[in-house]
């Protein structure tokens, strides 16, 4: 049986629970320690990685040549501080590439 190796990267307030389920978490404080440990992640063969949406938003050049490999899967979360909307435009963005239209958010007449 494979296990999945799973990271969090985000601040400690927001990735704290992550650590009581068993999940690999990185508390850091700014984008440039989060790019440092973006690279790490990708090296060791983790296979998800979250990261708060506030430090997503500055890595979204290194997040997207990520998302260009088959792992890991990279998902953009609220920190504690609440959502930023990035986490689902992402997924809506995903959903519009694989059907080829706005299933989830299309507005009616």
């Amino acid at each position: 049986m494979s296990t999945f190796k799973i990271a969090v990267i985000g601040d400690k307030d927001s990735i704290l629970g992550f650590k009581t389920l068993g999940v690999t978490t990185f508390s850091v404080t700014n984008a440039d320690s989060a790019l440092s440990v973006l690279k790490k992640v990708v090296k060791e063969d983790y296979a998800i990685l979250f990261i708060t949406e506030e430090l997503a938003q500055h890595l979204e050049e290194p997040i997207e040549e990520i998302k260009k490999r088959f792992l890991p899967v990279v998902v953009p979360i609220p920190n504690n501080k609440g959502t930023l909307g990035i986490g689902m435009a992402k997924v809506k963005e995903s959903v519009e590439k694989a059907i080829g239209a706005d299933i989830l958010f299309r507005k009616e007449g």
